[in-house]
């Protein structure tokens, strides 16, 4: 039964879906944590960090991810769980490659029609809005600390959300260093 609700849900994820992996998050949270309760907010936070760190797109790592922790997390055995990554990975992208391929060849030939613009335009705040939606979802007590409980951690962690979002927003930094020093930060302060 699980794997035909990943299948359904992760077809309907990646088909529905604009503006990419990022966009792709907030539908995935509301999936796997609000709706069937296959991870927690701790849980889907670390998914989006090991989809982010690891090669490939982040909607299809997030979809291996949570396609193994769903089919584990209901009791079934690790080789269940494998076969439920690979599937959550397959169900996100096989519609939407065909879709591309059939719709494709359209607007290659109507790219400056004015209906066709018109429709970019429109789902361009869209995305953005999907986008802000996901990181919204990041910003939790989970990632955060709870500022009555432990006000320092908080602290800390804002402080570093602050300084990350500053270094590669206006400094241009290099993300990968970014995050590998504040991997080290983590790891020396919490």
């Amino acid at each position: 039964m699980i794997f035909l609700k990943l299948f359904i849900i992760f077809t309907k994820i990646g088909t529905f879906n604009f503006g990419g992996g990022y966009a792709m998050l907030s539908l995935i949270h509301n999936e796997v944590v609000v709706k069937n309760a296959w991870m927690t907010n701790a849980e889907f936070a670390d998914m989006v960090a090991i989809s982010q760190s690891t090669p490939g797109p982040i909607g299809i790592n997030a979809a291996t991810y949570a396609g193994y922790t769903a089919v584990l997390n209901d009791g079934y055995p690790q080789w269940a769980a494998m076969l439920g990554s690979v599937l959550a990975s397959l169900s996100i992208i096989w519609l939407p490659f065909i879709i591309m391929i059939l719709i494709s060849r359209y607007l290659m030939r109507h790219k400056d029609s004015k209906v066709v613009q018109n429709i970019f335009s429109g789902l361009r705040p869209a995305i953005i809005g999907l986008i802000a939606a996901a990181a919204t979802l990041l910003m939790t007590k989970d990632n955060f600390g709870d500022p009555r409980v432990e006000p320092a951690y908080f602290a800390i962690s804002v402080a570093i959300f602050a300084a990350t979002f500053y270094l590669t927003r206006f400094r241009k930094a290099n993300p990968i260093l970014v995050m590998l020093v504040c991997g080290l930060l983590g790891l020396v302060i919490f």
